[in-house]
Protein backbone atom coordinates (compact mmCIF):
# COMPACT_ATOMS: atom_id res chain seq x y z
CA UNK A 1 0.00 0.00 0.00
CA UNK A 2 1.35 3.50 -0.97
CA UNK A 3 -0.25 5.93 1.07
CA UNK A 4 -3.17 5.80 3.63
CA UNK A 5 -5.20 8.47 4.98
CA UNK A 6 -5.13 9.60 8.65
CA UNK A 7 -7.14 8.26 11.57
CA UNK A 8 -9.28 11.14 13.18
CA UNK A 9 -11.47 10.30 16.03
CA UNK A 10 -14.33 12.38 15.82
CA UNK A 11 -16.45 14.00 18.71
CA UNK A 12 -19.12 16.01 17.14
CA UNK A 13 -20.98 14.44 14.08
CA UNK A 14 -24.76 12.80 14.31
CA UNK A 15 -25.16 9.23 13.24
CA UNK A 16 -27.23 8.57 10.25
CA UNK A 17 -31.04 6.85 10.88
CA UNK A 18 -29.26 3.52 10.56
CA UNK A 19 -26.22 3.86 13.54
CA UNK A 20 -26.51 3.28 17.07
CA UNK A 21 -24.51 3.90 19.51
CA UNK A 22 -22.87 1.58 21.78
CA UNK A 23 -23.82 1.90 25.79
CA UNK A 24 -20.30 1.60 27.83
CA UNK A 25 -18.76 3.24 30.42
CA UNK A 26 -16.74 6.22 30.54
CA UNK A 27 -12.90 5.36 30.95
CA UNK A 28 -11.12 6.42 34.24
CA UNK A 29 -8.32 8.88 33.66
CA UNK A 30 -5.95 6.53 35.26
CA UNK A 31 -7.24 3.27 33.04
CA UNK A 32 -6.76 5.71 29.96
CA UNK A 33 -3.43 4.79 28.47
CA UNK A 34 -1.92 6.12 24.94
CA UNK A 35 0.99 4.83 22.93
CA UNK A 36 2.97 6.91 20.37
CA UNK A 37 5.55 5.79 18.19
CA UNK A 38 7.01 5.07 14.82
CA UNK A 39 7.40 1.94 13.36
CA UNK A 40 7.58 0.23 9.15
CA UNK A 41 8.37 3.85 7.80
CA UNK A 42 4.97 5.50 9.38
CA UNK A 43 3.83 6.25 12.83
CA UNK A 44 1.73 4.75 15.36
CA UNK A 45 -1.22 5.73 17.82
CA UNK A 46 -2.50 3.53 20.58
CA UNK A 47 -5.16 4.09 23.02
CA UNK A 48 -6.46 1.62 25.27
CA UNK A 49 -8.25 0.75 28.67
CA UNK A 50 -5.73 -0.70 31.16
CA UNK A 51 -4.31 -0.40 34.73
CA UNK A 52 -0.89 0.25 33.68
CA UNK A 53 1.31 1.15 30.53
CA UNK A 54 2.21 -1.80 28.28
CA UNK A 55 4.56 -0.11 25.95
CA UNK A 56 7.20 -2.76 26.27
CA UNK A 57 5.31 -5.27 25.44
CA UNK A 58 3.75 -3.00 22.07
CA UNK A 59 7.09 -2.38 21.20
CA UNK A 60 7.80 -6.41 21.52
CA UNK A 61 5.25 -7.01 18.94
CA UNK A 62 5.89 -4.96 16.60
CA UNK A 63 9.66 -5.57 16.89
CA UNK A 64 8.39 -9.62 15.86
CA UNK A 65 6.65 -8.05 12.99
CA UNK A 66 9.85 -6.19 11.70
CA UNK A 67 12.28 -8.92 11.98
CA UNK A 68 9.71 -10.95 10.31
CA UNK A 69 8.18 -8.90 7.23
CA UNK A 70 10.58 -5.88 6.89
CA UNK A 71 12.43 -5.64 3.77
CA UNK A 72 14.37 -2.93 5.05
CA UNK A 73 15.59 -5.23 7.62
CA UNK A 74 18.95 -6.54 7.04
CA UNK A 75 18.09 -9.22 9.60
CA UNK A 76 14.53 -10.07 8.12
CA UNK A 77 12.70 -13.05 7.37
CA UNK A 78 11.80 -12.17 3.97
CA UNK A 79 15.18 -9.99 3.63
CA UNK A 80 17.12 -13.75 3.64
CA UNK A 81 13.99 -14.99 1.58
CA UNK A 82 14.43 -11.88 -1.52
CA UNK A 83 18.17 -12.82 -0.75
CA UNK A 84 17.86 -16.74 -1.17
CA UNK A 85 19.96 -17.04 2.01
CA UNK A 86 17.41 -18.48 3.63
CA UNK A 87 13.81 -19.74 2.93
CA UNK A 88 13.17 -20.83 6.32
CA UNK A 89 9.86 -18.63 7.70
CA UNK A 90 8.59 -17.96 11.15
CA UNK A 91 4.85 -18.06 12.29
CA UNK A 92 4.08 -14.42 11.92
CA UNK A 93 5.12 -15.00 7.50
CA UNK A 94 3.48 -18.21 7.31
CA UNK A 95 0.48 -15.97 8.40
CA UNK A 96 0.69 -13.05 6.03
CA UNK A 97 2.14 -15.50 3.31
CA UNK A 98 -1.14 -17.76 3.45
CA UNK A 99 -3.98 -14.91 3.40
CA UNK A 100 -1.54 -13.52 0.82
CA UNK A 101 -2.26 -16.15 -1.59
CA UNK A 102 -5.57 -16.75 -0.59
CA UNK A 103 -6.22 -13.00 -1.49
CA UNK A 104 -4.33 -13.45 -4.59
CA UNK A 105 -6.50 -16.24 -6.04
CA UNK A 106 -10.05 -14.59 -4.76
CA UNK A 107 -8.78 -11.51 -7.14
CA UNK A 108 -7.50 -12.89 -9.97
CA UNK A 109 -4.10 -11.82 -9.27
CA UNK A 110 -4.94 -8.70 -8.60
CA UNK A 111 -3.51 -8.84 -5.27
CA UNK A 112 0.20 -10.17 -5.14
CA UNK A 113 3.28 -10.30 -2.80
CA UNK A 114 5.69 -11.05 -5.65
CA UNK A 115 5.48 -7.39 -7.27
CA UNK A 116 8.64 -6.44 -5.51
CA UNK A 117 10.56 -6.29 -8.94
CA UNK A 118 8.08 -3.88 -10.82
CA UNK A 119 7.65 -1.62 -7.76
CA UNK A 120 11.81 -1.19 -7.75
CA UNK A 121 11.20 -0.89 -11.53
CA UNK A 122 8.52 2.44 -11.26
CA UNK A 123 9.98 3.65 -8.01
CA UNK A 124 7.97 5.45 -5.27
CA UNK A 125 5.46 7.49 -6.90
CA UNK A 126 6.72 5.98 -10.12
CA UNK A 127 9.71 8.66 -10.33
CA UNK A 128 11.12 6.43 -12.62
CA UNK A 129 8.19 6.32 -15.48
CA UNK A 130 10.04 8.20 -17.80
CA UNK A 131 12.87 5.14 -17.96
CA UNK A 132 10.12 2.43 -18.02
CA UNK A 133 10.04 0.63 -21.55
CA UNK A 134 7.75 -2.68 -22.70
CA UNK A 135 11.01 -4.56 -23.00
CA UNK A 136 12.21 -3.61 -18.91
CA UNK A 137 8.88 -4.56 -18.21
CA UNK A 138 8.74 -7.48 -20.05
CA UNK A 139 11.88 -8.62 -18.66
CA UNK A 140 10.20 -8.34 -15.12
CA UNK A 141 6.99 -10.26 -15.71
CA UNK A 142 8.47 -13.59 -15.43
CA UNK A 143 9.31 -13.72 -12.27
CA UNK A 144 5.98 -11.60 -10.97
CA UNK A 145 3.25 -13.58 -9.89
CA UNK A 146 1.98 -15.26 -7.04
CA UNK A 147 1.65 -18.88 -8.72
CA UNK A 148 5.57 -19.13 -8.77
CA UNK A 149 6.37 -19.11 -5.30
CA UNK A 150 4.98 -22.14 -2.55
CA UNK A 151 4.94 -22.41 1.05
CA UNK A 152 6.35 -26.21 2.01
CA UNK A 153 7.31 -27.40 5.09
CA UNK A 154 7.73 -23.82 6.30
CA UNK A 155 9.96 -23.12 3.95
CA UNK A 156 9.38 -20.60 0.49
CA UNK A 157 10.03 -22.45 -2.44
CA UNK A 158 10.79 -19.76 -5.80
CA UNK A 159 10.17 -20.99 -9.85
CA UNK A 160 12.68 -18.30 -10.10
CA UNK A 161 15.23 -17.16 -7.78
CA UNK A 162 14.79 -13.02 -9.32
CA UNK A 163 11.65 -13.55 -7.58
CA UNK A 164 11.01 -11.50 -4.34
CA UNK A 165 8.42 -10.57 -2.14
CA UNK A 166 6.95 -7.27 -0.86
CA UNK A 167 4.28 -7.63 2.00
CA UNK A 168 4.42 -3.80 2.28
CA UNK A 169 0.16 -3.89 1.29
CA UNK A 170 -0.69 -6.56 3.96
CA UNK A 171 2.28 -6.09 6.67
CA UNK A 172 0.75 -2.80 8.09
CA UNK A 173 -2.47 -4.32 8.73
CA UNK A 174 -0.78 -7.63 10.39
CA UNK A 175 1.11 -5.25 12.64
CA UNK A 176 -2.15 -3.72 13.95
CA UNK A 177 -3.62 -7.11 14.30
CA UNK A 178 -0.50 -8.06 16.07
CA UNK A 179 -0.47 -5.59 18.67
CA UNK A 180 -4.39 -5.48 19.17
CA UNK A 181 -4.11 -9.57 20.08
CA UNK A 182 -1.30 -9.01 22.48
CA UNK A 183 -3.56 -6.12 24.39
CA UNK A 184 -6.18 -8.70 24.14
CA UNK A 185 -4.35 -11.09 25.58
CA UNK A 186 -3.88 -8.85 28.63
CA UNK A 187 -7.78 -8.96 29.57
CA UNK A 188 -7.95 -5.73 27.45
CA UNK A 189 -11.57 -5.33 25.72
CA UNK A 190 -11.65 -1.70 25.20
CA UNK A 191 -8.62 0.09 22.53
CA UNK A 192 -8.03 1.36 19.32
CA UNK A 193 -4.56 0.80 16.93
CA UNK A 194 -3.32 2.58 14.24
CA UNK A 195 -0.92 1.95 12.12
CA UNK A 196 -0.11 4.97 8.85
CA UNK A 197 -4.21 4.91 9.10
CA UNK A 198 -4.68 1.36 8.94
CA UNK A 199 -7.18 0.71 12.32
CA UNK A 200 -8.20 -2.21 14.65
CA UNK A 201 -10.83 -1.15 16.88
CA UNK A 202 -12.62 -3.04 19.81
CA UNK A 203 -14.68 -2.25 22.43
CA UNK A 204 -15.56 1.07 23.09
CA UNK A 205 -13.35 4.89 23.13
CA UNK A 206 -12.96 6.36 26.57
CA UNK A 207 -16.13 8.31 26.18
CA UNK A 208 -17.86 5.16 26.65
CA UNK A 209 -19.17 5.46 22.84
CA UNK A 210 -18.47 4.07 19.45
CA UNK A 211 -15.34 4.89 17.59
CA UNK A 212 -15.79 7.19 15.21
CA UNK A 213 -12.98 7.76 12.53
CA UNK A 214 -13.05 9.60 9.36
CA UNK A 215 -11.57 8.87 5.74
CA UNK A 216 -10.08 11.34 4.43
CA UNK A 217 -11.38 13.30 0.87
CA UNK A 218 -8.55 12.93 -1.75
CA UNK A 219 -7.70 16.45 -3.01
CA UNK A 220 -4.54 17.82 -4.27
CA UNK A 221 -2.87 18.11 -0.42
CA UNK A 222 0.46 16.86 -0.94
CA UNK A 223 1.57 18.13 2.47
CA UNK A 224 -1.83 17.00 3.80
CA UNK A 225 -2.28 20.34 5.42
CA UNK A 226 -6.56 20.59 5.00
CA UNK A 227 -7.16 17.03 6.09
CA UNK A 228 -11.21 17.67 4.49
CA UNK A 229 -13.06 14.55 5.96
CA UNK A 230 -14.86 12.60 3.36
CA UNK A 231 -17.17 10.66 6.13
CA UNK A 232 -16.73 9.27 9.30
CA UNK A 233 -17.49 6.08 10.36
CA UNK A 234 -18.83 4.34 13.57
CA UNK A 235 -17.48 1.48 14.63
CA UNK A 236 -16.46 -1.28 17.05
CA UNK A 237 -14.97 -4.83 16.64
CA UNK A 238 -13.82 -3.85 13.49
CA UNK A 239 -10.48 -3.19 11.17
CA UNK A 240 -10.43 -0.20 8.42
CA UNK A 241 -7.56 -0.37 5.93
CA UNK A 242 -7.12 2.36 3.52
CA UNK A 243 -5.70 2.13 -0.09
CA UNK A 244 -4.40 4.69 -2.83
CA UNK A 245 -1.87 7.49 -3.53
CA UNK A 246 -4.51 9.95 -3.28
CA UNK A 247 -2.13 12.66 -2.04
CA UNK A 248 -0.05 12.42 -5.09
CA UNK A 249 -2.09 10.91 -8.20
CA UNK A 250 -0.70 11.20 -11.55
CA UNK A 251 -2.59 12.27 -14.71
CA UNK A 252 -2.87 11.34 -17.63
CA UNK A 253 -5.31 12.86 -20.94
CA UNK A 254 -6.18 15.05 -18.49
CA UNK A 255 -7.83 12.62 -15.90
CA UNK A 256 -6.28 11.44 -12.18
CA UNK A 257 -4.93 8.29 -11.32
CA UNK A 258 -3.79 6.37 -7.83
CA UNK A 259 0.07 5.33 -8.10
CA UNK A 260 -1.19 1.63 -8.31
CA UNK A 261 0.96 -1.04 -10.32
CA UNK A 262 -1.44 -3.88 -11.80
CA UNK A 263 1.03 -6.91 -11.11
CA UNK A 264 -0.57 -8.55 -13.67
CA UNK A 265 0.51 -6.23 -16.69
CA UNK A 266 3.60 -4.65 -15.05
CA UNK A 267 1.91 -1.20 -15.74
CA UNK A 268 -0.01 1.52 -13.64
CA UNK A 269 -3.68 0.95 -13.41
CA UNK A 270 -6.15 3.18 -15.10
CA UNK A 271 -8.71 3.14 -13.15
CA UNK A 272 -11.09 5.65 -11.40
CA UNK A 273 -11.02 4.84 -7.85
CA UNK A 274 -8.62 7.37 -6.14
CA UNK A 275 -9.34 5.74 -2.43
CA UNK A 276 -10.28 2.48 -1.26
CA UNK A 277 -11.55 1.41 1.92
CA UNK A 278 -12.48 -1.69 3.39
CA UNK A 279 -13.28 -2.96 6.96
CA UNK A 280 -13.23 -6.70 7.62
CA UNK A 281 -12.62 -8.25 11.38
CA UNK A 282 -8.80 -8.42 11.11
CA UNK A 283 -6.97 -5.66 9.58
CA UNK A 284 -4.44 -7.80 7.66
CA UNK A 285 -7.72 -8.83 5.49
CA UNK A 286 -8.30 -5.60 5.16
CA UNK A 287 -5.19 -4.38 4.01
CA UNK A 288 -4.79 -7.08 1.38
CA UNK A 289 -8.44 -6.54 -0.17
CA UNK A 290 -7.90 -2.81 -0.34
CA UNK A 291 -5.24 -2.94 -2.61
CA UNK A 292 -6.73 -5.48 -4.84
CA UNK A 293 -9.55 -3.17 -5.08
CA UNK A 294 -7.48 -0.45 -6.51
CA UNK A 295 -6.33 -2.64 -9.02
CA UNK A 296 -9.11 -4.37 -10.24
CA UNK A 297 -11.23 -0.79 -10.52
CA UNK A 298 -14.35 -0.08 -9.40
CA UNK A 299 -16.55 -2.80 -11.44
CA UNK A 300 -14.17 -6.02 -10.71
CA UNK A 301 -14.00 -4.92 -7.22
CA UNK A 302 -17.84 -4.55 -6.63
CA UNK A 303 -18.41 -8.54 -8.27
CA UNK A 304 -15.52 -9.39 -5.72
CA UNK A 305 -17.53 -8.20 -2.61
CA UNK A 306 -20.74 -9.70 -3.95
CA UNK A 307 -18.67 -13.30 -2.59
CA UNK A 308 -17.60 -11.65 0.55
CA UNK A 309 -20.40 -10.18 2.51
CA UNK A 310 -18.19 -9.89 5.16
CA UNK A 311 -16.34 -7.02 4.02
CA UNK A 312 -17.43 -3.62 3.53
CA UNK A 313 -16.15 -1.18 0.89
CA UNK A 314 -16.17 2.80 0.98
CA UNK A 315 -14.87 4.24 -2.65
CA UNK A 316 -13.85 7.71 -3.72
CA UNK A 317 -13.26 7.64 -7.64
CA UNK A 318 -13.93 9.91 -10.47
CA UNK A 319 -16.55 9.87 -12.86
CA UNK A 320 -16.38 10.24 -17.01
CA UNK A 321 -16.89 13.89 -16.35
CA UNK A 322 -13.70 13.83 -13.83
CA UNK A 323 -16.06 14.79 -11.10
CA UNK A 324 -15.64 13.10 -7.66
CA UNK A 325 -17.80 10.54 -6.71
CA UNK A 326 -18.13 7.85 -3.93
CA UNK A 327 -19.57 4.60 -3.85
CA UNK A 328 -20.50 2.19 -0.68
CA UNK A 329 -21.53 -1.27 0.19
CA UNK A 330 -25.14 -1.50 1.82
CA UNK A 331 -23.65 -2.87 4.81
CA UNK A 332 -21.50 -0.08 5.66
CA UNK A 333 -24.67 2.10 5.63
CA UNK A 334 -25.30 1.81 9.30
CA UNK A 335 -22.15 2.96 10.32
CA UNK A 336 -21.59 6.46 8.53
CA UNK A 337 -22.05 9.12 10.70
CA UNK A 338 -23.77 12.46 8.71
Amino acid sequence: MLIVGTVYIIKNRQPSSGATDAVGQEWKTSDTQKSEGAVFGTFYHITYQYQQDVQTGIDAALKQVDHSLSPFNKESVITAINNNTSMTTDSMFVEVFTLAQKVSAETNGAFDITVAPLVNLWGFGFKNMAEVNQAKVDSLLPFVGYQTVKLTDGKIMKEHPETMLDCSAIAKGYGVDAVGKYLESLGIKNYMVEIGGEVRVRGTNPRGELWRIGINKPDDDPASINNEIEQVLQVTQLSMATSGNYRNYYEKDGKKYAHTIDPRTGYPVQHSILSSTVLAQDCATADAFATAFMVLGLDEAKQVLTKHPELMAFFIYTDADGNMQEWHTESLQNLMVQ
